[in-house]
């Protein structure tokens, strides 16, 4: 994977920078797994914007993925790797020996004619999903279930990834992308290797015309508001705002707003990297 910039032909393609999508093979996505997608525009079912700076942008299937992994003892073939416009990472395209079909978060490597499997003993090669109490210590690993059963919920994003560095009785300890170190059930099960499209963050949108295309309508500033607007509103000239806040004067950087009673914060065992 490699990224792509441009010559400046025009000014939007100066500052753009974009992912070599030489890893993509098709540019159709198989119909018995796309669903429709409706969009909000940031309205309730009144009609009521509660949500802004969003709307517009161009319309999207949604490919069902199978996070869950549970087709169990069944090899599944890469038929193609595809791009997901609903997610940052790839997704692949696999046909189970008894010809059904499903899409997977592709990780870093995957290629067209692999064969992925899940189960218990299965052994922890790229892309196939076992319990983490059978995952060497050291494994990169994603797509991780908190509940049994309940399929992948964590490290799920382009280039993310988790280290399994532990095991404790029914726990593995688990160092995720955050810096935070945490305890997973040794029964939940986890998918081998990185997540795919590791550049994306490197990506460079070059114009504004490329947000509004993924759905985002400009962006005020909360300082360049009216006091009736923002808390950090009103003022003569360029106020500072006073301390960063939320429109319904919450304070940013810097306050804790995790539940400090929620049951998973005894699984935590250190907390992730704080900000610079």
């Amino acid at each position: 994977m490699a990224i792509k910039k441009y010559n400046p032909i025009t000014p939007s393609l100066r500052f753009k920078v974009s992912v070599d999508y030489t890893e993509i093979t098709t540019n159709k996505p198989e119909k018995s797994l796309v669903a429709p997608l409706h969009k909000s525009g940031g309205r309730n079912s009144k009609g009521r914007m509660t949500m802004r700076y969003r709307g517009g942008g161009h319309k999207r299937k949604y490919r069902i993925i199978d996070f869950k992994r549970n087709k169990f003892n069944m090899p599944g073939t890469v038929q193609t790797i595809e791009y997901d416009p609903n997610r940052t990472a790839f997704i692949a395209l696999l046909q189970y020996e008894d010809g059904e079909k499903s899409y997977i978060l592709a990780p870093e490597g995957l290629k067209v004619g692999d064969k992925v499997i899940s189960g218990d003993n299965v052994s922890p090669d790229l892309g196939n999903t076992l319990p983490l109490k059978n995952i060497p210590l050291g494994s990169y690993i994603h797509n991780i279930e908190l509940n049994p059963g309940r399929g992948g919920v964590m490290v799920r994003s382009a280039g993310s990834s988790a280290q399994l560095t532990a095991k404790d009785g029914k726990y593995v300890i688990v160092k995720l992308p955050s810096g935070e170190t945490r305890m997973v059930l040794a029964t939940c099960v986890a998918t081998v290797g990185t997540v795919s499209n590791g550049d994306h963050s490197l990506e460079v949108l070059g114009k504004a015309g490329r947000k509004r295309w993924l759905g985002r309508r400009p962006r005020n500033r909360g300082v360049v508001m009216n006091p009736v607007d923002h808390p950090m509103g009103g003022g003569e000239g360029r106020a500072s705002g006073g301390h960063p806040r939320s429109r319904t004067g919450m304070f940013a950087k810097g306050m804790k707003t995790r539940n400090r009673h929620k049951t998973s914060s005894k699984l935590i065992i250190s907390k992730k990297k704080k900000g610079k």
